[in-house]
C-alpha cells in the first residue's frame, strides 16, 4: 500500500511517498516560495536530488508537479496515480473539533474552515492541498492528521487561561498545543523500547520550532505551546512565554501595530533576538566557542528555560520515568542536551556524557544509576501520518 503524505504551509509544500508494506520512503521533496516568481522545488529519489526551478502560483500547481515527478520517465517510482492508495494531510489546527485523525469528507473540510481564525495562514493552505488532491485523484481516500489532536486529552484546568471565561466561550481562546504527531510518535516508540505502556514521559521536541509535552499512559496531559505555536520555550525566532505587558509596553513605545508586533514575536525573537547572531544553534555555539558573551547568554537561557519546563512537567505528572529528546536540535545537539540535564540532578537525572556524544541516533544517554532515564528518539511525523492514513482507509 502506497501513501502520499502532504504538509502544506502558507507558501510551501513538503511531501513523501511511502510504501507501507515495509514503511520505506520511495520519494520525498518540497516546494518553497509558492506564489513567488522565484519558487522552486526539490525531489529526492534513492539518494539523488533533482531541482525544479519553476514558477508555481498555488498549491494546485505544486501538487500537479509533485505527481508528475512521482511518475517521471527517468526517475519515477510509480507508473500511474492508481498506485497511490491514500493521501495523508498534515493539518495544523483542528481546534476542539478533532481529537483524532479522520477520513476527509465535505463535513470535515467545513470544520477545518471553521478553525481558520485559529490558524489563518496554515489552515487555508491545508484546505488548498485537500482540494488539489481531490481534483487530481478524485477516487483516492484522504485522511486529515491534526497537530492539535493529540493534546485534546489535556484536563480542562491545564488548557484554560486565567482570563475572563467569556473569551474561551466566544473565541475558543485556550491552550491547544502543537507537534502532536511528533509527541505521539515518540511516546509510542519509547513505550516499545522500554516495554511499558504506563510510562510518564517528558518529551522535548527541540528544533526551530520547539515544544515539550508531558505524556502519561500514552496521553498528553500538558504541553508548552498554547493558542498558537509562539508560546512555551524560547525557539529559533519565537519568543516563547513572557510577561504579556512586555507586548503592550513595546507596542506603545515603538508605535507598532498588532501585526508588526506579532512579526517581532514570531520571527525576530527567541535565540535570534537574544544572540543577535542567528536562529541556528550551531551558529550561536560557534560564537560561544569564540567567547561571545551574548551568544553564551542566549544558549544558557535556552537550556535554563527548557529545564524549567521539564521540572514543571515532572510536577504535572507527579514524577517522571523518562525524558526523551527529539527534533533537529534534540536529536543532534549533545551540548544542548548536556546543558539541560545539568539542571535536573535534583530529579535523579544522571547523564552519561560519553553516551551523549551522538547525533540523530536512537540511544539511551543516561547512566545505569539515573533515576529518570534519558533517551534520544528520532521522530518521524510523516510515518505517523502515513500509519494513521493506512489504519483509517482500511
Amino acid at each position: 500500500m502506497k501513501i502520499l503524505v502532504l504538509n502544506c504551509g502558507s507558501s510551501s509544500l513538503k511531501y513523501q511517498l511511502m510504501d507501507m508494506e515495509n514503511e520505506q520512503v520511495l520519494a520525498k521533496g518540497n516546494f518553497e516560495r509558492i506564489g513567488s516568481e522565484n519558487s522552486f522545488g526539490t525531489h529526492k529519489v534513492n539518494g539523488e536530488k533533482y531541482v525544479i526551478e519553476k514558477y508555481v502560483k498555488n498549491h494546485d500547481e505544486a501538487i500537479a508537479i509533485v505527481l508528475e515527478q512521482l511518475m517521471h520517465a527517468d526517475y519515477g517510482v510509480i507508473s500511474s496515480l492508481e498506485e497511490i492508495n491514500g493521501v495523508g494531510h498534515r493539518l495544523v489546527h483542528g481546534g476542539e473539533k478533532f481529537s483524532e485523525s479522520v477520513i476527509i469528507n465535505d463535513e470535515v473540510v467545513e470544520k477545518i474552515k471553521e478553525c481558520i481564525p485559529l490558524a489563518p495562514l496554515h489552515n487555508p493552505a491545508g484546505i488548498s492541498g485537500i482540494e488539489a488532491c481531490k481534483k487530481a485523484m478524485p477516487n483516492v481516500k484522504m485522511v486529515g492528521v491534526f497537530d492539535t489532536a493529540f493534546h485534546q486529552t489535556m484536563p480542562k484546568e491545564h488548557y484554560l487561561y486565567p482570563i475572563p471565561y467569556e473569551y474561551y466561550e466566544k473565541y475558543g481562546v485556550r491552550k491547544y498545543g502543537f507537534h502532536g504527531s511528533s509527541h505521539r510518535f515518540v511516546s509510542q516508540r519509547i513505550s516499545e523500547i522500554m516495554g511499558r505502556k504506563d510510562l510518564k514521559v517528558i518529551n522535548c521536541h527541540l528544533g526551530q520550532g520547539a515544544s515539550l509535552c508531558a505524556i502519561e499512559n500514552g496521553k498528553s496531559i500538558e504541553t508548552s505551546m498554547g493558542l498558537t505555536p509562539v508560546a512555551g520555550i524560547a525557539m529559533g525566532t519565537r519568543c516563547g512565554d513572557l510577561d504579556p505587558s512586555v507586548v503592550t509596553y513595546i507596542m506603545e513605545k515603538e508605535g507598532l501595530t498588532p501585526k508588526e508586533m506579532d512579526n517581532i514575536l514570531n520571527k525576530k525573537s527567541g535565540l535570534l533576538g537574544m544572540s543577535g547572531i542567528s536562529a541556528d544553534n550551531r551558529d550561536i555555539l560557534a560564537k560561544v566557542a569564540e567567547g561571545d558573551e551574548r551568544a553564551e547568554y542566549a544558549m544558557n537561557s535556552y537550556a535554563y528555560i527548557i529545564a524549567q519546563y521539564v521540572a514543571k512537567y515532572a510536577a504535572a505528572l507527579k514524577g517522571a520515568d523518562v525524558i526523551t529528546f527529539t527534533g533537529g536540535v534534540g536529536e543532534r545537539g549533545p551540548d544542548e542536551r548536556e546543558a539541560i540535564c545539568e539542571y535536573l540532578g535534583f530529579m535523579g537525572v544522571e547523564l552519561d556524557k560519553e553516551a551523549n556524544k551522538v547525533r540523530a541516533e536512537e540511544k539511551e544517554i543516561s547512566t545505569p544509576n539515573s533515576k529518570v532515564k534519558v533517551w534520544i528518539v528520532p521522530t518521524d511525523e510523516e510515518l505517523m501520518i502515513a500509519r494513521d492514513t493506512v489504519n483509517l482507509i482500511k
